[in-house]
């Protein structure tokens, strides 16, 4: 099976490392964040990747070569000018859909432990355009919550609660058909979904339980980079 990585990205929010570092080859311990994404594609049998690259490409492309070393097949797609997720891969349309088989997109800058085997087998079983992996993220209050009737009556009283959403985690498994609706410029969540939506196809959820980070911040990376740093010396040590 054939997966997207996308790449492209310049890491704004992750400066000043990024202006000399593309942000999936900011290293987590001893190796970049991008080999952790393709050993997690591998170890689900998804050895055919193809990375969408822009930004210091050059980094990425001297790092993983062909792939060879790493157990995968290694293919390149180069975005001279941001061309947005799902615009990324459009290059590839008239191979994919010639190939006519189930592909995955992951984003090169998220860890995660989500078991896409059984996405992939979820996402066949329902037969539809697309399956989005949803992460349940739990976002805590600052402040007890009163609940009232119409009469405004006190009828019960939660203490901090947690609010639960099932969010995006840029985890997909999309069947060919789905370049119908990709042009250059256009995002997968914010397009190409509500488009593939309007025409009555069907994009099913698959939440998961396991480990996931959409490393986007500065503490997040520093935290996270040191205590693999940590991990590895105990390791060695």
């Amino acid at each position: 099976m054939r997966a997207f990585v996308l790449c492209g990205g310049e890491g704004t929010r992750l400066r000043p490392y990024t202006y000399s570092i593309p942000k999936p080859m900011l290293p987590l311990g001893n190796k970049p964040i991008l080999e952790f994404v393709v050993n997690n594609l591998k170890r689900h049998g998804v050895t055919d990747v193809t990375l969408t690259v822009g930004y210091l490409r050059e980094q990425i492309e001297a790092y993983f070569g062909d792939g060879k070393k790493f157990g995968v097949k290694m293919r390149y797609l180069v975005e001279d000018k941001p061309m947005n997720t799902a615009g990324s891969i459009f290059p590839a349309k008239q191979e994919v859909q010639k190939e006519d088989e189930t592909f995955v997109v992951v984003m090169g800058d998220h860890l995660t432990s989500a078991n896409l085997t059984k996405m992939i087998d979820f996402h066949k079983k329902k037969k539809g355009i697309g399956t989005m992996g949803l992460k349940m993220q739990g976002t805590p209050l600052e402040y007890g919550v009163a609940e009232m009737d119409k009469e405004g009556k006190i009828t019960g009283f939660k203490e901090k609660p947690i609010l639960t959403n099932l969010i995006n985690a840029g985890i997909y498994v999309l069947e060919p058909e789905v370049f119908d609706y990709i042009e250059v410029g256009k995002d997968f969540a914010k397009h190409v979904f509500p488009a593939v939506m309007q025409q009555g196809k069907k994009i099913y959820g698959y939440p998961f339980d396991e480990y996931w980070i959409d490393i986007g911040r500065l503490a997040d990376y520093e935290d996270l980079h040191r205590m693999m740093s940590i991990m590895e010396m105990a390791k060695h040590g």
